[in-house]
């Protein structure tokens, strides 16, 4: 999904583990350290099936007048940036995958180890001490990481169109709390208290009700967990 009225424009990456771990890899994550599975439900006995431990859920959802309207009441009682949650804005059209993957990955970068050199560390490096507007200006700017994308953008199945209607986000649990990472809100969204062994239960509850709010109908959901592979 575009982010907000940004020149800028990508094309969209596919919800599937297969393009995910191709862009992760690329990034300088190795499959060795964690990679994308598929969630087929959210169910508790389909959940169970998801390789453990998970360190990030990305959600894909379709973007509408009610999720929309729930994004503004939201964001308006969005406090500044929590401390110790690494968040930046998105200001690039149909990033957002992108940009649920490096929210995902800026988050545990103490359980996993990056390629030296690699775009993922060079990112994260020149960002760290940015706010989340500069992230995303240092994001707009970074011709490597634009091409990755564009790689991965055009690895998927299906036809590739810049003009989509969904949009990708991140769960992630951070000093005991879940949050929702979200680069078209104000900040992070905190869902409340979590764990590492229970984030893939808790980001299921809270996406349930995500989809609880849409209208009946053909409503594209995808939700992908990215598991330690080093642990398993």
């Amino acid at each position: 999904m575009a982010g907000n009225s940004s020149v800028k424009r990508w094309l969209p990456l596919e919800a599937t583990p297969d393009v995910m771990n191709q862009l992760l890899n690329q990034l300088g994550l190795g499959l060795n350290e964690a990679e994308c599975f598929d969630v087929y439900g959210l169910h508790e006995e389909l959940l169970a099936t998801v390789p453990q431990p998970v360190l990030a859920v990305l959600f894909l959802y379709p973007i509408t007048e009610k999720s929309e309207e729930e994004r503004i009441l939201q964001d308006s009682a969005i406090k500044e940036p929590t401390n110790g949650v690494y968040f930046m804005k998105q200001t690039v059209g149909n990033a957002c995958g992108t940009i649920a993957l490096l929210h995902a990955v800026g988050n545990i970068a103490s359980k996993i180890q990056l390629d030296e050199g690699s775009c993922f560390d060079n990112f994260f490096k020149a960002t760290a001490s940015m706010d989340p507007s500069e992230r995303a200006a240092y994001f707009e700017n970074d011709k490597e990481l634009e091409i990755l994308h564009s790689i991965a953008a055009t690895a998927g199945e299906t036809e590739v169109s810049k003009n989509v209607d969904t949009h990708f986000v991140c769960f992630t649990c951070v000093n005991g709390e879940l949050y929702e990472l979200d680069g078209r809100r104000t900040g992070p969204i905190s869902h409340g208290a979590s764990s590492p062994t229970t984030l893939l239960q808790d980001a299921a509850k809270v996406i349930q009700r995500m989809m609880a709010k849409n209208p009946p109908g053909p409503i594209n959901f995808s939700v992908l967990a990215l598991s330690g592979t080093s642990f398993i």
